[in-house]
């Protein structure tokens, strides 16, 4: 059986930092992603980390602040927040995949105060 949650999620002030835990099990996932959907807004895309080679990658308006990463001791992939502003107020997905196939986490609410 597939899972896929996220947690790590909560209110926070502006300047804060979070980290978000993406917990994937039942396939050996070959790319886990993270997105973000804002209210009214599509989801976007903000990093991923690449199984094969243990590469990630960011998506230019989150370098130097977001950090995707492979936390081996409790087999997730993390995503490190750090100053966090009001427009960083979304939904976060975790998103795992292999083969073609795509799974998705129900997501973790981050809401930044001013």
């Amino acid at each position: 059986q597939v899972t896929v949650v996220e947690s790590g999620g909560g209110m926070v002030q502006a300047g804060d930092s979070l980290r978000l835990s993406c917990a994937a099990h039942g396939r050996a996932f070959t790319t886990i992603y993270w997105y973000r959907q804002a209210p009214g807004k599509e989801r976007e895309f903000l990093a991923v980390w690449v199984r094969s080679n243990g590469t990630t990658r960011h998506t230019d308006s989150v370098k130097g602040r977001f950090t995707i990463s492979k936390e081996n001791a409790k087999n997730t992939v993390d995503l490190q927040i750090n100053s966090l502003t009001p427009e960083g107020s979304a939904m976060y997905y975790c998103n795992a995949r292999i083969l073609g196939a795509s799974y998705w986490g129900q997501g973790t609410q981050v809401t930044v105060s001013s």
